[in-house]
């Protein structure tokens, strides 16, 4: 069986335009969704 997992991320952002480092989200969520291997797609 196929495992997935959705995640929503939001952000305030100070300007129109920034640069916001959610590495350690993705991670913390990745590892909470407990898929082993695959492909993880982030979209802004």
């Amino acid at each position: 069986m196929m495992k997935s997992y959705r995640k929503e991320l939001w952000f305030e952002a100070p300007t129109r335009r920034a640069f916001i480092n959610i590495t350690g989200k993705v991670q913390k969520y990745l590892t909470e969704s407990g898929v082993k291997e695959g492909l993880i797609l982030v979209l802004c």
